[in-house]
């Protein structure tokens, strides 16, 4: 499939194309930005492209002998390197295991393989194309070890590598590579790639966007009944009865923060948003929760907005610290305790003198 197969990314593809329209592709790039939103892909039908056989020159035809085999990972000058996510040895045959490993890894072992690979020459097609995800799950050795490959790279060889947390790798690997962010899709875009891929009615597409914080990988294989039970159990908390109670919101903190902490906190931005955007007397058609608008209303009504303003400071400090040592368990309470607050509920619920 060709470039547009990509949802949203329109400048990394811009300049990738650009790239292959003036020959001048880099022998390393660095694709990086959240998890989850299309890197992989994007890297994928860049590699495509360089080697199509019927392609333009600037995508790919996605139904050429190559194209197809890169899609299969079969093509003889192809390799993707992933995290090695471990093996066990059961019944004398080493296995993956079910579980998943902790912290998988790519090993020296595996940049080793991509050594190899890259010595020699194309058999088929014009390139030797290599593709790491999650690069920033390197050892220290394996960085170092890559770190040769990208000194003194072969002519015919381009590696692509694909990460989360570009500030993980060493900056001597950073700065021998082309490094291009790659942003998450507007919501627009995932609503209607759901639409498509997943066929689902509008609602639903919208719900799943924001469930997953518009990253489109997590958006389509999302349970779409999971995500109805999550936001019912956020518009819950978030309720003038559940937030009277400090019992009730330190409960709350204490259960959602190990699990999905962060997924939480981005759920409050979101919420302390369409609030403030309901106090003011907003456009609805610009509220990210039309559904719930009767408790939007409800809550709005007794809100302060400079409380809710400076609630919305607090919440993107999180959200910026967060890929630091955040105490999530803390900043949940405190953000929830500070929607307390801000909605009024604090006062109502002292006892009368």
């Amino acid at each position: 499939m060709p470039f547009s197969d990509v949802i949203g990314h329109e400048r990394p593809k811009a300049i990738l194309q650009t790239a292959l329209r003036h020959d001048r592709v880099a022998h390393a790039y660095l694709l990086h930005g959240d998890d989850g939103i299309g890197k992989k892909l994007l890297a994928l039908r860049f590699a495509q492209a360089l080697n199509c056989e019927r392609g333009d020159g600037l995508d790919a035809c996605g139904a050429c002998r190559s194209c197809r085999q890169f899609e299969t990972r079969t093509h003889p000058d192809f390799l993707v390197i992933e995290p090695d996510r471990g093996l066990e040895e059961i019944d004398g045959e080493l296995v993956k295991p079910d579980r998943e490993v902790a912290n998988p890894q790519i090993k020296i072992e595996q940049i080793r393989e991509l050594e190899h690979a890259v010595v020699y020459r194309p058999l088929v097609g014009s390139k030797k194309i290599i593709i790491l995800d999650e690069a920033d799950r390197m050892t220290l050795q394996a960085a170092n070890a890559l770190l040769k490959t990208l000194e003194e790279p072969p002519g015919h060889s381009v590696l692509l590598l694909v990460c989360s947390r570009p500030s993980a790798l060493p900056a001597t690997v950073r700065s021998r590579c082309q490094v291009i962010r790659c942003a998450p899709p507007a919501r627009t875009q995932v609503e209607a790639a759901l639409v498509l891929k997943r066929e689902l009615p509008p609602a639903d597409a919208r719900l799943l966007a924001l469930a997953s914080q518009v990253r489109i990988g997590h958006a389509l294989a999302m349970d779409l009944k999971e995500a109805r039970k999550k936001q019912d159990e956020y518009a819950a908390l978030v309720s003038p009865g559940s937030l009277q109670s400090i019992t009730t919101i330190l409960t709350a903190a204490e259960a959602l923060y190990k699990e999905r902490g962060r997924e939480t906190i981005e759920w409050l931005a979101q919420w302390v948003r369409d609030i403030l955007l309901t106090r003011i007397g907003a456009d609805q058609g610009q509220l990210l929760h039309p559904d719930r608008l009767p408790l939007l209303k409800e809550t709005a009504g007794r809100a302060r907005v400079d409380q809710l303003l400076d609630l919305l400071d607090e919440i993107d400090v999180a959200q910026r610290a967060a890929t630091r040592n955040l105490n999530v368990r803390l900043t949940l309470e405190i953000l929830l305790l500070r929607l307390r607050t801000a909605l009024g509920l604090a006062a109502e619920a002292r006892p009368a003198r």
